[in-house]
């Protein structure tokens, strides 16, 4: 039998439980723009009936209910999706960097235009066609000093801009790696006071959301896998544990990063794309421009001398040492020599003869500015002899007498002519030993950076909209919708007013049970 008291004890419990869902209600309201959060919900149940099977049941048909109660609130979540997102984050990441390097590479290449190195390349050549018009003009030479010296300070500002740009992903490998420890961190922590909380029997649904938003920015930054142990998460990074319960991983740094990118446990996400992008992307293309500068040096080339030239004293050529009588060819002459410098080596300046009498060859037209070194896009510089006079620079091929009488033939273009021939020679690449222009080689370079470029911004496109199909439809799932809340929200309040109601009637019927019954006749 039920007690007097039954049905109060029913509208009671009615009213603690739409409470509780009016408040759950109001906290999704409250949260539906908080970055992370997941809309909850109030579980109700049935409570308990009246009487449960058993040899001492009351006869009273039926078995009375004894209302509703609620036994947890609860996230509404899909782990699934959860894991779907945070592996297309990671690409995203990882695309976004390297897309946004190759952006920075081509800029620093700056072609097609009127300013970048193919442009000083032509005026370079221009100038020794000009030379080739009037060799013994000072305007002329002074002229193709200028321009050799903006193509070696158009080829040092790239390189130092390509050694700046690897030096600010490292940098960043840095940063990222301080802000990948504070969340490793804050996760143990979490993950401590979560487990503390739901050891109580309660759900810690707000600090879920934390640690869940902190391991999707984690997402971003490198691989991870999660995995929900009694002790909260363990987050991986390939076999790289980050967080194990309540102990995270101490010293995450540029070099731990860069340990794990070695052994392929970082695989994804914005550092993946800094040291991809940095020993792949711009490495190789500083390698590319220092083996650029170096052949256009001393690259092997094929030039052919006309009959007539007069070679330097001790020149050797095709395994050939001219010397004496022998330096004057009596036919056309095809040799194999070290690029631009060497064939500056086979001519005559208009500087003073040299001690034996001989008019004085041409130098090296480009150094290395580091004292010999092997020549770079960095390094590479116009002879100091040449910079400081340009008179040491070599146009002709032609001399009269023999030393100590030796003369130069005044006017002759033959050298001039064949330094601006060059545009067109294949050289040998001292790297690769692959034969092209300078310029095939550099549209080699640039066309290479636009197909990266070009498939890079295509791969961070599809992974934007695979982010934001699988964030759509995890919010579909976990995000608060204001318009289901406010539906709810009446249906609450109307469940909460009948609840209100019950208990006055039954309130009303127990004041006339108690107070108005056994008076009759008083």
């Amino acid at each position: 039998m039920p007690s007097t008291f039954h049905s109060i004890e029913t509208a009671k419990r009615s009213l603690f439980t739409q409470t509780a869902a009016l408040n759950t209600t109001g906290h999704n309201i409250a949260n539906a723009n908080t970055e992370g959060y997941t809309r909850q919900t109030v579980k109700m149940r049935a409570s308990i009936p009246m009487e449960a099977y058993g040899i001492n049941r009351s006869n009273v048909p039926g078995q009375l209910g004894t209302g509703v109660e609620f036994d947890a609130i609860e996230r509404i979540r899909e782990k699934f999706l959860d894991s779907q997102y945070r592996g297309e984050n990671t690409e995203l990441g990882s695309w976004t960097i390297r897309s946004n390097t190759l952006d920075k590479l081509q800029q620093i290449m700056n072609e097609p235009s009127d300013t970048g190195i193919r442009k000083v390349l032509d005026n370079f050549y221009k100038s020794w066609s000009d030379l080739s018009k009037d060799p013994e003009s000072v305007t002329a030479r002074t002229i193709v000093k200028e321009n050799a010296l903006a193509l070696t300070d158009a080829m040092n500002h790239m390189s130092k801009q390509l050694s700046n740009l690897s030096a600010d992903l490292t940098s960043n490998v840095e940063a990222k790696s301080s802000e990948l420890q504070s969340y490793v961190n804050s996760i143990a922590d979490l993950n401590q006071s979560i487990t503390k909380i739901e050891g109580l029997g309660d759900n810690a649904n707000d600090l879920r959301d934390q640690r869940d938003l902190i391991v999707d920015k984690i997402s971003k930054i490198v691989n991870v896998t999660v995995t929900d142990t009694d002790q909260g998460y363990n987050v991986n990074m390939g076999g790289q544990a980050l967080v194990a319960g309540f102990t995270p991983t101490t010293g995450i740094n540029g070099a731990f990063l860069q340990a794990a990118f070695a052994s392929n446990d970082l695989q994804g996400g914005e550092v993946h794309g800094m040291i991809l992008s940095r020993d792949q992307f711009v490495a190789d293309y500083t390698a590319q421009m220092d083996n650029l500068a170096n052949t256009l040096a001393t690259g092997n080339i094929s030039v052919t001398l006309p009959k007539g030239s007069v070679l330097p004293e001790g020149t050797v050529l095709n395994g050939v040492t001219y010397t004496g009588t022998n330096r004057t060819l009596q036919s056309d002459l095809t040799v194999t020599v070290k690029g631009l410098n060497g064939l500056h080596q086979l001519g005559y300046t208009q500087e003073d003869k040299d001690a034996n009498g001989n008019m004085v060859a041409g130098k090296p037209f480009f150094v290395a500015s580091n004292n010999g070194g092997t020549i770079t896009a960095g390094n590479i510089t116009l002879n100091t002899a040449i910079a400081d006079n340009p008179n040491a620079i070599a146009a002709s091929l032609r001399v009269t007498g023999t030393a100590p009488t030796e003369e130069l033939v005044k006017g002759n273009n033959t050298l001039a002519s064949l330094m601006s021939n060059l545009k067109l020679n294949n050289f040998t690449s001292v790297s690769t030993g692959n034969t092209a222009t300078i310029d095939s080689f550099f549209s080699s370079m640039v066309g290479q950076l636009g197909i990266e470029a070009q498939e890079a911004t295509r791969q961070t496109q599809n992974s934007t909209a695979l982010v934001s199909q699988v964030e759509t439809m995890r919010q579909s799932v976990s995000g608060v919708s204001l318009d289901e809340e406010m539906s709810n929200m009446i249906k609450f309040q109307h469940a909460y007013s009948a609840a209100a109601r019950f208990m006055t009637t039954f309130d009303q019927l127990l004041d006339k049970l108690i107070n108005s019954t056994g008076v009759v006749g008083r």
